[in-house]
């Protein structure tokens, strides 16, 4: 049982996320209001560091998504601050946000993650950097913002035309990675629990931005009616994946499986470090069918990062001794 604290809830910024966002933390604040909490909610800008200092909260619930508030910029700034607050800490956001160093941190330990290299822009203009077809997408943005499947049939042109849309036109550089036919699978971890497999079904397309955020266009089976093998497969894999970064709090790991191979044929994508807590985010969704409501959720994810500070404020009086 939390006793009641002051929370400030740190949302909104000027990432691509902003709109989702400021849905997770308004949700957040709602909830932690409906528990008896004090909340101070906080549309980050430039002055955040002011105002953090003047709101002088017992904890800062980050439900910001995207640069600066998810790459580790935010979360150094509260470390200098002296400010305990939820998610993970500075290096582990560095390494999960870009999608190269996750995979220089997790394949070497046996996480199976899809083959791919980064590319220039330029060179996809010349040539395709892998075999047709195959993924391109920003290295370090999430919601699958700026994501391009690039087929044979589509219409980028071959090779991919300097004024086709994708996101060539606003990044200079891009993880091209194999494509991964086959169903979309995510699994969420809250402390050192692994809960369930939803799988994802877009009424159209691939699973982009709008499709995660736009209520009715995905249909979400949660759990996933997958053998139990790949269940079993997804949970150990998320659970290993969120300790091996050092992950805090919760994560949500995603996957793709080509059901014609079974468990060969399950690839890791990404691991979301603050994933989303609005109305249609899976983390809730999943901690709901396990039993947990989104107040009970969000409380659990405070009260990790105060266990947490508090370990890490023994250790340091016990590494400076009497």
């Amino acid at each position: 049982m939390l006793p009641k604290l002051h929370v400030a809830v740190l949302m909104g910024g000027w990432s691509s996320e902003r709109p989702v966002s400021l849905m997770s933390g308004e949700g957040v604040a709602k909830a932690l209001e409906s528990k008896g909490h004090k909340v101070t909610r906080i549309d980050m800008d430039r002055d955040v560091a002011l105002r953090l200092a003047e709101a002088k909260p017992d904890v800062v619930f980050n439900a910001l998504h995207g640069a600066p508030g998810e790459d580790g910029t935010v979360q150094g700034m509260m470390d200098l601050m002296g400010l305990t607050y939820t998610h993970s800490g500075l290096a582990t956001s560095v390494i999960a946000i870009d999608k190269e160093l996750t995979k220089q941190a997790l394949v070497p330990h046996g996480i199976p993650m899809p083959g791919g290299r980064i590319v220039e822009c330029t060179e996809i203009f010349e040539r395709d950097p892998l075999p047709r077809p195959y993924v391109l997408k920003p290295v370090n943005e999430g919601s699958s913002v700026g994501v391009a499947i690039v087929t044979a049939e589509g219409n980028y042109g071959t090779p991919i035309a300097r004024d086709a849309t994708g996101p060539w036109q606003n990044f200079d550089r891009l993880l091209a990675e194999l494509f991964i036919r086959g169903r979309e699978l995510t699994t969420a971890v809250i402390g050192d629990r692994a809960l369930l497999v939803t799988e994802l079904k877009p009424k159209s397309g691939f699973y982009d931005f709008d499709a995660k955020y736009t209520d009715g266009m995905t249909e979400h089976v949660c759990p996933a009616e997958i053998p139990d093998e790949i269940t079993a497969a997804c949970k150990d894999l998320a659970l290993r994946a969120h300790q091996l970064l050092g992950c805090r709090g919760t994560s949500r790991s995603d996957f793709r499986w080509d059901d014609q191979k079974g468990v060969d044929g399950l690839f890791l994508l990404e691991v979301n470090t603050q994933p989303g807590m609005t109305p249609l985010s899976l983390v809730p969704e999943q901690a709901r069918a396990c039993g947990m409501d989104y107040p009970e959720l969000v409380e659990a994810i405070v009260a990790e990062a105060l266990t947490d500070a508090r370990a890490k404020q023994a250790s340091q009086k016990k590494d400076v001794g009497p």
